[in-house]
C-alpha cells in the first residue's frame, strides 16, 4: 500500500538526515490525515486508498509547480529551488507519467467509450481518464486536449 511505502520513507530519510526529504514526507502524511479525517465523515473509517493518495501527490506536485513559477518571476530563487526538491520526492511515490502519445491515445479511447460527440460529454470523458490514470496523466493539459477534439 503507498500509505506504508510513504511511512517507510519517511523513517528511511530520518536515518540518513535527509531534512527536505523528512519535511517533505511530513507534509504528505500530514495531508493523508486531513484526507482520511474528511472520509471519516463521509463513512470512510478506513482512510482513502492509493487512488486518492495519487491525486494527492499529483496536486501537490501541481502546487509547486504554480509556486516555482511565482518564486521564479519574484526572483526567489532559492525559495524555487526548494520547491523543486518537494517535487522529486513526491514524484518517488508516483508511477511514470504518460507521454503525449500515450495521453492522446487514452483520450481518443475514453471519448470513444463514452461516445462523446460534443464540449458537454467532457465530463463524462474526464470521469473516464481519471477512473483508469490518476496519478499518471496531468488532467489540465488532457482537458484543453478533449476541448479542442469535441469543439
Amino acid at each position: 500500500m503507498l500509505r506504508e511505502t510513504i511511512k517507510g520513507a519517511l523513517t528511511t530519510a530520518m536515518k540518513s538526515k535527509d531534512t527536505r526529504g523528512v519535511s517533505t514526507l511530513r507534509l504528505i502524511l500530514a495531508a493523508l490525515k486531513d484526507r482520511d479525517i474528511a472520509a471519516r465523515g463521509k463513512g470512510n473509517s478506513e482512510g482513502i486508498g492509493d487512488a486518492d493518495i495519487l491525486g494527492l501527490l499529483q496536486s501537490m506536485v501541481k502546487q509547486r509547480r504554480e509556486s516555482i513559477d511565482m518564486y521564479q518571476k519574484g526572483g526567489r530563487m532559492e525559495l524555487a529551488q526548494q520547491e523543486a526538491e518537494e517535487i522529486s520526492v513526491i514524484e518517488t511515490f508516483m508511477p511514470s507519467q504518460l507521454s503525449a502519445e500515450e495521453t492522446a491515445a487514452a483520450i481518443d479511447a475514453a471519448i470513444a467509450e463514452v461516445g462523446a460527440e460534443s464540449i458537454k460529454d467532457m465530463g463524462k470523458v474526464m470521469g473516464v481518464l481519471k477512473a483508469k490514470h490518476t496519478g499518471r496523466m496531468d488532467f489540465g493539459k488532457a482537458g484543453a486536449s478533449i476541448k479542442q477534439r469535441l469543439s
